[in-house]
């Protein structure tokens, strides 16, 4: 029989989330939480799931050749029109970084909308400190990091995490899940023995179009997901499917996909 397994609606990408020190030196590193000055692109730095709850970070640069689980691909400042005031939790910012940061990520790691969203990379923003922002910054940070949500700890990257999805992707890139149901297991690379992979996508909407509604959202996804996983399982008499949905939030973000997952140990 086919069976939908619809996972709790959760983001694969770090909307509007940052991340706390993980060791500050005795001087502000340019590009710091509590510095004015733009933060570098291709900066390394070791960050942890535990991290990534607050927007803004100041953990210090390490060597990309050495273990580190974050690399900034994007830096920039945000419009004169966006950045006025006092309000540095401004949900427009979110929006915009979603828009900005979300495409130059995909063009990072060499991959389209959905193979980056079935993989293990997912991106986090930061933003200047309270303190910072007061005095003028209006800088963004954007970093590939190698886990999600849901993972208990990230992955060391490679040197460089750039073209990283390009062409078939490693399975240590991938996204899997180990258990009895995609909905609350944790995430694994594919590399590792596993119960389910993310095989592919739906697109429920465009851009502009307004939120469709929870209910409209599952059902598309289901009845897609349905389809969709048969054909990459070669059309088998039974099989599992399952998908994950996300909601309103997500939307506004910018999100307008549904993830699909196949019952397999491929």
């Amino acid at each position: 029989m086919l069976s939908r397994l619809a996972a709790p609606a959760t983001t694969l990408v770090l909307l509007a989330l940052g991340a706390c020190s993980a060791g500050l030196t005795a001087e502000e590193p340019s590009g710091s939480s509590d510095s004015i000055e733009v933060p570098e692109v291709g900066a390394c730095r070791v960050l942890t799931p535990e991290d990534v709850t607050r927007p803004d970070n100041a953990s210090a640069v390490v060597d990309c050749a050495e273990e580190h689980t974050a690399e900034t691909f994007t830096v920039g400042t945000f419009p004169g029109g966006l950045a006025v005031g006092d309000d540095i939790d401004d949900p427009d910012l979110g929006a915009y970084i979603y828009d900005t940061c979300n495409k130059r990520f995909q063009a990072f790691l060499g991959g389209d909308e959905s193979l980056v969203m079935r993989s293990m990379l997912t991106w986090a923003w930061f933003r200047p400190s309270q303190e910072a922002w007061d005095k003028g910054a209006r800088w963004y940070r954007c970093d590939v990091v190698g886990g999600g949500e849901q993972s208990e700890s990230f992955v060391s990257l490679p040197e460089t995490a750039k073209g990283l999805l390009r062409g078939k992707p490693d399975d240590q890139w991938m996204t899997c899940v180990d258990g009895d149901t995609v909905a609350g297991s944790p995430k694994i690379p594919c590399s590792e023995p596993h119960d389910w992979r993310a095989v592919t996508t739906i697109k429920l909407g465009e851009e502009k179009d307004p939120y469709p509604g929870d209910r409209m959202v599952e059902v598309q996804s289901r009845d897609y997901c349905s389809d969709s996983v048969g054909a990459w399982l070669n059309y088998p008499v039974d099989y599992d499917y399952g998908y994950t949905y996300f909601h309103e939030a997500e939307w506004t973000a910018g999100n307008r996909r549904s993830i699909c997952w196949a019952k397999t140990d491929q």
